[in-house]
């Protein structure tokens, strides 16, 4: 069955740097674009990256570009999200998804970013 596992989540200063993973199983990860999204407290969950499959192409939500980037290891079925300058509205839980006839999630990973 499709699993995803997302890691790396964590406390993180403002200004600081975390990169979430997220391995995948149950798929053909080379030919599914992979998301990341995020959910912060009081508010929905919103598309934070997507990335095509084999890479070819990129979008990122307004709120995270330059500062945030996706990218996949198609060799490791497993997605990337590298978080720079870090900012305390970046608070939330971190989930990786895919679309297979269906939406599918990992289980998330918080992120908190906090002096």
């Amino acid at each position: 069955q499709v699993q995803l596992v997302e890691s790396g989540g964590g406390l993180v200063q403002p200004g600081g740097s975390l990169r979430l993973s997220c391995t995948t199983s149950g798929f053909i990860f080379s030919r599914s674009g992979m998301s990341w999204y995020r959910q912060s407290p009081g508010k929905e969950r919103e598309l934070v990256a997507f990335i095509s499959s084999f890479s070819r192409s990129t979008n990122y939500a307004d709120s995270v570009k330059g500062r945030f980037t996706i990218s996949r290891d198609n060799a490791k079925n497993t997605v990337y999200l590298e978080m720079n300058s870090l900012k305390p509205e970046d608070t939330g839980v971190y989930y990786c998804g895919t679309v297979i006839s269906r939406q599918y999630w990992g289980q998330g990973t918080q992120v908190t970013v906090s002096s």
